[in-house]
């Protein structure tokens, strides 16, 4: 394996473990905020339970994917230095906001809220989640506009004295059109994946020994997190319908590997399944609907869809020959076939497999109904598994379609890895970031194993603080 290949698996590794914890912390901070909210206004104990118990869970998803974001940040100075110099002058704005306005205000409020349970008034202290949540809202529009512009490049300008893209126009950047269907696409799939953890961590409570005098609880919460899951579902069906037309248009060749189209077709049929070669360069057997993938890449059914063989030619004429296509199986300006075809299919069938899911848990218990189904359980658990897996392999997809362009059309992945970097230390840093993280992941689940089987804990109502009326110098009080 040489530089690229390693430093390709280790931001691989780095960015889908990282990101197994961002959608949840993301939904979970609102579902928290609706919980206390609840309480706020009705009084209903159980709203509060829920509020403490599934607020310790997501404060310990939050602390795990703070540490593993700041590694995020680190890698690309330590592998991709000439991406950094490239982009740095556009990534610049965004993320220092993200980091400046954004990060400050989660954690500012977090703390708030974790001590705040004597300090502050009800509407005063639930108001502190939301801000949180409004918080990782802000942080997820920076990034993703970060994201969005190397999907599709715009406010910017190529200086070739210094070979680097300058920010000619901010809010080009920030109101990107690939940004404008990203961000709800990857917020609904957030609160989908929050609303399923939910069903499943009150699903196993609920059948689980011991906790017979709560069930009551946590069919609240079961139902409560599969209706999140099922609207979420249909937010990210949306979305993702508008975001295929957009990635058609300013990321054709995204399109058609994802389809294993390799020739353009008007009307285009849409592949549920298809066996193609090896390198993924051509295609043998196929199950088609026709007209679909028209519908899908442009609003009509009889609309062109343009294949992979058609768009090489294009791009090799556009941008010349690549010096990096060796590394990929089939060819210039192509990604690797199988791996985009199989994550989009797998993105989309596992997040409408946790939406469907979630309408059954509905049906389960609807009108009072208790479940009585000995694959109730596993039905429930299996949710969050489904909706992070659905997670994972939509960034596989959205990073590997988009090869071998690391900023598509300006620069190839090969010429944005650090030239200084060794095969030894690049292998040393991947080797020590994934047992690193085999470690966390050990840690994460233990603790989300030991606090979820406790339970949630009795009923204790926090004291009514009157605005302005606290004891000034009783000491905080930390809530768990």
């Amino acid at each position: 394996m040489d530089v690229l290949e390693i430093a390709r698996w280790q931001f691989g590794i780095i960015t889908v473990y990282h990101f197994l914890f961002v959608p949840l912390t993301i939904g979970l901070t609102a579902i928290v905020a609706g919980f206390e909210t609840a309480w706020v206004r009705t009084r209903n104990e159980d709203y509060l339970r829920l509020t403490k118990f599934f607020g310790k869970l997501m404060l310990i998803n939050f602390a795990i994917g703070v540490v593993t974001g700041i590694v995020q940040e680190f890698q690309f100075g330590m592998n991709w230095s000439d991406y950094s110099r490239f982009v740095g002058d556009v990534f610049g704005a965004p993320l220092a906001i993200e980091g400046l306005l954004a990060f400050f205000l989660e954690s500012t409020f977090l703390g708030l809220w974790i001590f705040g349970w004597d300090k502050l008034p009800r509407a005063m202290h639930a108001g502190c989640m939301w801000i949180v949540h409004i918080g990782t809202l802000f942080s997820s529009w920076f990034i993703l506009a970060a994201n969005s512009w190397m999907q599709h490049p715009v406010g910017h300008i190529y200086n070739p004295e210094t070979g680097r893209a300058e920010l000619v126009d901010f809010w080009a950047v920030m109101f990107n059109k690939v940004q404008l269907v990203t961000f709800p696409h990857v917020i609904a799939s957030a609160y989908l994946t929050a609303g399923a953890f939910v069903v499943g961590v009150a699903g196993w409570l609920y059948v689980r020994r011991g906790h017979e005098a709560d069930r009551g609880l946590y069919r609240r919460a079961v139902r409560i997190g599969a209706t999140v899951t099922l609207l979420a579902g249909l937010g990210v069906a949306v979305s993702g319908d508008i975001q295929g037309k957009i990635m058609t248009e300013v990321q054709p060749m995204k399109m058609a590997a994802a389809e294993g189209l390799f020739e353009t077709e008007q009307p285009a049929s849409f592949s549920v399944f298809t066996i193609g070669t090896p390198d993924g360069t051509e295609e043998k057997f196929a199950i088609k609907i026709p007209g679909l993938l028209s519908f899908l890449g442009t609003g009509s059914f009889d609309g062109e869809v343009r294949g992979i063989n058609d768009l090489r030619e294009e791009y090799i004429e556009t941008y010349g020959q690549d010096p990096g296509a060796a590394y990929y199986t089939a060819g210039d300006y192509v990604p690797v076939v199988p791996i985009t075809y199989w994550s989009f299919r797998f993105m989309i069938g596992l997040g409408m497999a946790a939406a469907a899911g979630a309408a059954l848990v509905l049906w389960m218990t609807r009108r009072g109904r208790v479940p009585g189904a000995r694959w109730f359980p596993w039905l429930a658990l299996s949710l969050p598994v489904l909706s992070v897996a659905a997670n994972s392999f939509g960034w596989i997809f959205t990073e590997m379609g988009r090869q071998p362009w690391v900023v598509f059309g300006l620069m190839t992945t090969e010429n944005a890895v650090s030239p200084g970097v060794s095969v030894f230390e690049a292998a040393t840093s991947l080797i020590v970031l994934t047992v690193l993280y085999a470690v966390l992941a050990v840690v994460e689940l233990g603790l989300l194993i030991t606090y979820a089987r406790k339970g949630a804990d009795p009923f204790v109502e926090p004291p009514d603080v009157p605005v302005g009326g606290h004891d000034d110098d009783a000491p905080m009080a930390f809530a768990y």
